[in-house]
């Protein structure tokens, strides 16, 4: 029986995982989209035609608003071990009209984590504080099925995306729950919108 190279098969494995690295964040990388509001339309909120509750996993989820975006994709930042990794494997922060502005997001450091959304200006404000507020947003996205998880996997900051689905609200088997912001005017903790995404189309 042939001896275990050992060292051959650790350095193929660390080649393999530097190759999968390496074409993971080729992949990821920020595209650079053209100047002007590349985004301009507000979000439609409407009343959810499937009142009912939802069924996913551990949690039940209750549809509180239909809900359509296309928006500017500032950062995005994928979750796999916090306590809502298994619903809500990644967080967009979306901007429209002004926030899609390359002129406007360049005095601005977008950041996300621990779930939240953070814009810190670079300088003074180049719009007011209040359109920055209701013209850009955290978003837990709740894929719907394989097919659209995959897709949302594969959005790059840059990009202007469609997003369609449902503002939800969520209760886990466990006790845990989240609430659903329904108004783009707020800011701070329970100001994310949480989207069960059923539609997912870059432009």
């Amino acid at each position: 029986m042939p001896a275990v190279n050992l060292r051959a098969i650790l350095m193929t494995a660390l080649i393999a995982a530097c190759l999968w690295n390496g074409w993971h964040r080729l992949e990821g990388r920020p595209v650079h989209p053209s100047d002007g509001q590349i985004a301009p339309e507000e979000p439609v909120q409407s009343p959810a035609a499937q009142p009912g509750p939802l069924r996913m996993g551990r949690w039940m989820l209750t549809p509180r608003a239909a809900y359509d975006i296309t928006a500017r994709i500032l950062s995005r930042e994928d979750y796999r071990f916090d306590p809502l990794s298994e619903l809500v494997p990644e967080d967009l922060a979306l901007g429209w009209g002004p926030m899609s502005d390359n002129a406007v997001l360049a005095h601005f450091e977008v950041t996300q984590g621990a779930r939240f959304y953070t814009w810190q200006p670079r300088g003074p404000l180049p719009i007011a504080r209040d359109t920055v507020i209701s013209h850009s947003a955290n978003t837990h996205v709740i894929p719907a099925d394989a097919g659209t998880r995959s897709q949302l996997a594969r959005l790059r900051v840059g990009q202007v995306v469609h997003l369609r689905g449902l503002l939800v609200d969520g209760k886990r088997d466990d006790g845990a729950y989240f609430s659903t912001s329904l108004t783009r005017e707020d800011s701070g903790a329970g100001a994310c919108e949480v989207l069960l995404v059923e539609h997912v189309d870059v432009r």
